[in-house]
């Protein structure tokens, strides 16, 4: 998995970085398919914002969350992307366990 972390408004520090790449280790954990991830930390105001781009194979998830407090906002970030990796590899499941052309309906 290729990590590509920068900051617009923000200095990334070796902390915010460390707590990025672990908080990251819990979405690998479910899906091992990841090419890679750009993810961008923000200062705007008060307002402290992460946003990730997700790259699997097949389909890019987008994730963004803000809040006061910058870990707090990797934080949700996290948990945002897990909830959509998990619901994604549910689907990629389901579907390749579906038998096409059998039909369930016999009269």
């Amino acid at each position: 998995m290729n990590l590509n972390l920068s900051g617009h408004h923000l200095e990334i520090t070796p902390a915010i970085r460390e707590r990025v790449i672990t908080k990251l280790g819990k979405v690998k954990r479910h899906f091992d398919n990841v090419i890679d991830v750009n993810v961008i930390l923000s200062v705007d105001k008060l307002v402290q914002k992460a946003e990730a781009n997700l790259h699997i194979s097949g389909k890019t998830i987008f994730v963004e969350s803000d809040d006061e407090n910058l870990y707090v906002a990797i934080d949700n970030l996290v948990d945002k992307l897990d909830r959509q990796i998990i619901k994604h590899k549910e689907k990629v499941h389901a579907r390749r366990h579906e038998k096409p052309g059998v039909d369930i309906n016999t009269d």
